[in-house]
């Protein structure tokens, strides 16, 4: 997955305290960051290891860097 702003590469809980949006994107597609207390996996292996389809997979990341390039990111 090809996230902007090299966001893939960031821990979950880092993502989502400075996006809180993308936690509503992973929630629509029952990942459920936004409960876990751990919160050290990186975004891009967080939408992989739900078994997602890869048109689901598609949408997720479509869908995050739309929300980075609408906050100018």
């Amino acid at each position: 997955m090809n996230f902007n702003n090299e966001l893939g590469d960031k821990a979950i809980q880092d993502v989502m305290q400075t996006y809180p949006e993308i936690g509503e994107i992973l929630a629509r597609y029952e990942i459920g960051c936004t409960t876990c207390k751990v919160g050290i996996c990186l975004l891009k292996d967080v939408v992989s290891i739900h078994g997602l389809s890869k048109e689901d997979e598609a949408k997720i990341e479509q869908e995050i860097n739309a929300h980075l390039a609408k906050k100018g990111e």
